[in-house]
């Protein structure tokens, strides 16, 4: 019993968490409790040949998928995803974001 209200909590999180800004959630990367400590990740709208002059090559990169074209480099410590040539975001696995309810 105990593991089924375990399961539809994290079922409502998520839904919430999909829910977005319209949801009046917002997601807080690195806030207190976070198990791994932030690393520098490159910011949105850093071009590919500086995220590489910076951060070095990364460990694999994936061609890019769909239109616009969505590239992704994963490093030891953070992904950074592309939009054509630009960062459009950078993600520490390690550290999920935190949900806070507006």
């Amino acid at each position: 019993m105990r593991t089924a209200a375990i399961c539809a909590a994290i079922i409502f999180l998520l839904t919430l968490a999909v829910a977005g800004p319209a949801g009046g959630l917002n997601l807080v990367a690195g806030a207190a409790g976070s198990e791994a400590p932030e690393v520098i990740k490159p910011p949105r709208q850093m071009h590919m040949d500086q995220v590489r002059e910076r951060f070095g090559e990364p460990q694999r990169t994936r061609a890019p998928v769909g239109d616009p074209p969505i590239t992704r480099w994963d490093y030891p410590r953070f992904t950074v995803y592309f939009e054509h040539q630009r960062v459009i975001h950078a993600v520490q696995p390690d550290r999920p974001p935190v949900v806070h309810d507006d």
